[in-house]
């Protein structure tokens, strides 16, 4: 074999290799939860649909979400399980759940779910993604800072609701209730249409670090809803087919922004 068309060889491999780790780059997991209103004001329709999927929010890309471990809200200082009131759905041919939920009283409702562990082969690992959003009825504006206690959790340092496009979102990562320095928070907007296309695949999905204090920053340039995602490994395994796997553990908050009219 000529020198030449071996190197021209393990070029071609290699250039096919980093093209791969740049598509799975942008295939970023989210857990979602997505409620038809996150501010419920007097005079509108007090029913509010909320969507739970597992997706790649940009791509539209969908995996199967078995029936969550645990699904709830909690508003007021009190927490109502809606595990029981999930109903199975079908969204782009792929297993996804929906609720319907009346809102009686003022006040901020924190919706969130604790999936089944996820067995992702390409990342030989497991996926949880605590994930939680945050909906304000009535014109209370009080709580919307508190923790639920979940493993790991993003909690908002701005409000979670209420944005403009272009305000900037800080939030703070945390991992048994202690801040994560430097933790890595991946970012995506939902393209549910699949209207926007993105100029490269590292735009997909990006990536903010957080300080020595556990807190990021980002500002959203297009209205919508943002998922931040702050990826962790548990201390703890799982086995599959008999070897024990790490298990990834993502604090997952989905934020919507509006423009100003």
């Amino acid at each position: 074999m000529k020198k030449g068309y071996f190197v021209g060889v393990v070029a071609s491999v290699g250039m096919f290799i980093l093209s791969l780790a740049a598509a799975g780059s942008a295939l970023a997991h989210f857990g979602m939860v997505i409620p038809s209103d996150e501010m419920v004001m007097q005079g509108e329709n007090t029913n509010i649909n909320v969507d739970l999927m597992f997706w790649h929010p940009f791509e539209g890309h969908g995996m199967e979400l078995v029936k969550p471990a645990k699904f709830a809200v909690v508003a007021n200082g009190e927490k109502e399980d809606l595990l029981g009131s999930l109903k199975s759905t079908k969204t782009k041919e792929h297993q996804t759940w929906t609720t319907s939920y009346k809102v009686k009283r003022p006040g901020v409702y924190m919706f969130y779910m604790v999936p089944q562990p996820y067995w992702e082969p390409a990342e030989d690992c497991f996926i949880v993604h605590y994930t939680k959003t945050v909906v304000t009825a009535f014109g209370d504006d009080e709580g919307w800072d508190e923790e639920i206690g979940l493993k790991t959790e993003i909690v908002p340092l701005s409000k979670p609701y209420g944005l403009y496009t272009g305000n900037a979102f800080q939030g703070i990562v945390k991992l048994d209730g202690k801040p994560v320095p430097y933790a890595e928070v991946e970012v995506e907007f939902y393209n549910k249409d699949g209207k926007y296309s993105a100029p490269s695949d590292y735009m997909v999905t990006q990536t903010v670090k957080a300080d020595g204090n556990g807190v990021f920053t980002y500002v959203a340039p297009k209205a919508g809803w943002w998922g931040f995602a702050a990826l962790n490994t548990s201390d703890t395994k799982m086995k599959h087919n008999g070897e024990e796997k790490d298990i990834e553990l993502g604090a997952v908050l989905w934020v919507k922004f509006h423009d100003m009219k």
